[in-house]
């Protein structure tokens, strides 16, 4: 029987509570985006080491045998009667040949430079694309816990809406109201059941989306934890850390610095060590050991003198481009920690008038219920109360949770949401 039960129902009772720090690691360990970001820095490091590779000597070895037949050869000059062509039915030749860069205008060096400031900008990248999947982990959690505070207060309320149709139905019966209260409680209870079924969608909506970017299991039923969100450290006004993103761009405009010391290394000419050994040997004629050779070998393309400047100027080009670039980002980094900061106070006043709002609504209920029983008020005085009672709780259970998401935010633009959370 337990083998016949729907697959679907087994996965929704399977449940996991998730604190925002857990949420956030398993994030960085499990998503795709994550192993994307960790797949580009182990492809930039191969990358640099092949780079690194020019600066050894370049080695061939080769060697090769032939295999002749005994062809007719009626041979005009150089030879006089008796004499005789050898046989020759093999012949084996082997090289080996190095040639080790001196002197190359410098543009070994510089590539390699180059390649060591585009992997830095590579690893600042992927630190700042995993601060991305954190942050964006933060936004999740915090919605699915809003999603689920929602749903907590609305069946709390639609709880309360139930009792006080079933109240208000004594009383109709006994005469003691109008049907026409009985009716607008009805309705009442019926809207609040449309919200809350609306709530439920929602937060499964966000649960699910959740749960698919930290690869849990399907039908996985994440809780969120209640004080995650109640102690939140402050922030200091000079607690300004290093922006990955800016890092990335300030090494790949060093790299291009660099390139344009590439671009200028036409001008110049190349230098290098030569050193070949060759071994010959053609049965019967000649055999040929111990032959090295050693030199020096001198290159330069006086062509390139000219070619190279357009090369040197898109190189150069490249890099202001780089450095426009990197004032650009710099501003709307300032612009970005300017309004996270604003984010983050208003937040917290947020917080401070919902709390005594929620304290207000809580009290205007029991007037106003207490004026209806009174019979002082009608039934619209009193539903209404009790919707601005349930908005006051949801308004702080919201506010609550911003804190903690603006806190993130406003780390994460002065840069030390890494910090933080140990993102490596």
């Amino acid at each position: 029987m337990f083998m016949l039960v729907p697959t679907s129902i087994i996965y929704a009772q399977e449940q996991k509570a998730l604190t925002l720090t857990e949420a956030i690691q398993m994030a960085l360990s499990n998503s795709d985006q994550a192993k994307i970001a960790e797949t580009q820095v182990t492809t930039a490091e191969a990358e640099l080491k092949s780079i690194k590779n020019i600066r050894y000597p370049d080695l061939n070895i080769g060697a090769q045998y032939q295999y002749i037949n005994s062809p007719t050869i009626d041979l005009k000059i150089g030879g006089g009667e008796g004499s005789a062509t050898p046989e020759v039915h093999n012949i084996f030749f082997g090289q080996a040949a190095a040639s080790m860069p001196v002197f190359t205008g410098f543009k070994i060096s510089n590539t390699i430079k180059a390649g060591e400031d585009n992997f830095q900008a590579t690893v600042f990248n992927s630190k700042n694309n995993k601060e991305q999947i954190a942050l964006q982990t933060v936004h999740g959690y915090v919605n699915l816990y809003k999603a689920t505070k929602t749903v907590e207060l609305l069946e709390e309320n639609l709880a309360k809406s139930k009792q006080r149709v079933k109240d208000f139905t004594a009383k109709e019966e006994q005469g003691i109201i109008a049907r026409n209260d009985l009716l607008k409680a009805q309705l009442q209870e019926a809207s609040d059941q449309l919200a809350l079924d609306d709530a439920i969608k929602t937060a499964s909506i966000i649960n699910y989306r959740l749960a698919k970017s930290l690869k849990l299991p399907e039908g996985t039923i994440i809780e969120t934890e209640d004080t995650e969100f109640k102690n939140v450290a402050t922030v200091s006004d000079d607690s300004i850390g290093v922006r990955n993103d800016l890092q990335a761009l300030q090494y790949q405009q060093q790299a291009a610095q660099h390139q344009i010391k590439v671009a200028k290394s036409a001008y110049f000419p190349s230098l290098s060590i030569m050193a070949g050994y060759v071994a010959l040997d053609i049965e019967n004629v000649v055999t040929v050991q111990n032959a090295v050779n050693l030199g020096v070998g001198f290159s330069y393309n006086l062509a390139d003198i000219f070619k190279a400047g357009s090369e040197v100027k898109a190189a150069k080009g490249r890099a202001q481009e780089l450095q426009h670039h990197i004032n650009i980002v710099a501003d709307e980094i300032q612009v970005e920690i300017e309004e996270a900061r604003q984010n983050y106070v208003l937040a917290q006043k947020k917080y401070d008038v919902y709390v005594r709002s929620e304290e207000q609504a809580k009290e205007n209920y029991r007037i106003v219920k207490d004026k209806y029983d009174n019979e002082m008020v009608d039934i619209n005085d009193l539903l209404q109360a009790d919707v601005d009672q349930l908005q006051a709780k949801i308004n702080l259970a919201y506010a609550q949770a911003e804190i903690s998401e603006k806190y993130y935010e406003l780390i994460t633009a002065l840069g030390n949401l890494s910090n933080t959370l140990t993102i490596k």
